[in-house]
């Protein structure tokens, strides 16, 4: 089975480093999640939020296939390869590359892409899957407009794959921004899926107007909303 790239690269989630204040450092070292994720052996505390949406939704059912978008670092695969077990599939893509992760393929290209598309078919042998996660953020330029519509860009690109690659029934969890476009988008899951769900996990900073939309139930490519819904 043959997929079309979607035409748009992907922004990488991991790719520009920050300045970060004293406040701030001191604040993330001492963070619970942070330690939670040192103590646990996940690469960074973003595991947490996976963790607590994919057992809430009933996201981890084990020997699935499943693609992780925006990998880098890796502690959504670490979540996934312990949560599906020794039988599933994961992929994980990102524009940079990543440490090993057991019983996870990487992929390091653009999905977006035909050459990133094709590793990832690859990867899968072709074959849907039966779960789609994607944690991308934008490079932040510091101008909200810009940042906020990246964020929508990534969100899309991650729903985009979603309906070209899941199986009927399977699942797409995706970070998204709250703000103008947010709307649109829950819409735009809702007529792929049987349910969807906005989620704010506790692992997500109270400031952050991080969210996560969860598809359940994917109803087919036809998009013509037949069976969607909002719970």
């Amino acid at each position: 089975m043959t997929r079309k790239a979607t035409g748009a690269a992907a922004l990488n989630p991991a790719g520009r480093k920050h300045r970060f204040g004293k406040a701030w450092m001191h604040d993330h070292v001492n963070d619970h999640w942070v330690q939670e994720a040192r103590r646990l052996g996940y690469r960074s505390r973003a595991a947490f939020k996976l963790l607590e949406i994919g057992e809430r939704d009933r996201l981890f059912r084990p020997g699935i296939r499943a693609v992780d978008l925006g990998a880098a670092p890796g502690s959504w695969s670490q979540v996934l390869a312990r949560k599906l077990g020794r039988g599933a599939t994961i992929v994980a893509v990102d524009l940079l590359p990543m440490a090993p992760v057991g019983g996870v393929v990487a992929v390091e290209g653009d999905f977006a892409q035909d050459a990133g598309l094709a590793a990832v078919e690859a990867a899968l042998g072709g074959r849907d899957v039966g779960l789609v996660v994607s944690d991308m953020a934008p490079n932040l330029s510091g101008i909200d407009a810009v940042d906020r519509a990246r964020g929508v860009h990534l969100a899309e690109l991650a729903l985009e794959f979603a309906v070209a690659w899941l199986e009927p029934g399977g699942d797409l969890a995706v970070k998204m921004f709250q703000g103008e476009g947010f709307d649109g988008f829950v819409r735009a899951v809702g007529i792929h899926f049987a349910k969807t769900y906005v989620r704010k996990p506790k692992a997500s900073r109270d400031r952050s107007r991080e969210v996560f939309v969860v598809g359940k139930g994917f109803v087919g490519r036809a998009g013509d909303g037949s069976g969607a819904g909002t719970g």
